[in-house]
């Protein structure tokens, strides 16, 4: 499912029109983002958890020409399901 079809499944089930349903995906998604750029999580009872977490510094292998590169830390977008998302 792409953002269009999103959209179109939330404004059917919601009884929304297709530009407001655009709208409510675009604020959950900026919202979200948001959160996450502060550091925060966004927890979604039965759906499951946004957060940021840490990614150590750490040696991989360039493909091309198979020289060690440094892959500096970073900071990462992680999701966590709810037990009861897929039963």
């Amino acid at each position: 499912m792409n953002k269009t079809e999103l959209i179109a499944a939330v404004a059917a089930k919601a009884g929304l029109t297709k530009a407001d349903a655009h709208k409510a995906v675009d604020a959950f998604v900026a919202t979200t983002a948001a959160e996450l750029k502060k550091g925060g999580k966004l927890t979604l009872i039965g759906f499951g958890t946004f957060s940021v977490t840490k990614r150590a510094k750490r040696t991989g292998l360039n493909p091309r020409t198979k020289a060690k590169i440094t892959i500096p830390a970073r900071k990462v977008a992680k999701f966590k399901a709810s037990k009861n998302l897929v039963k």
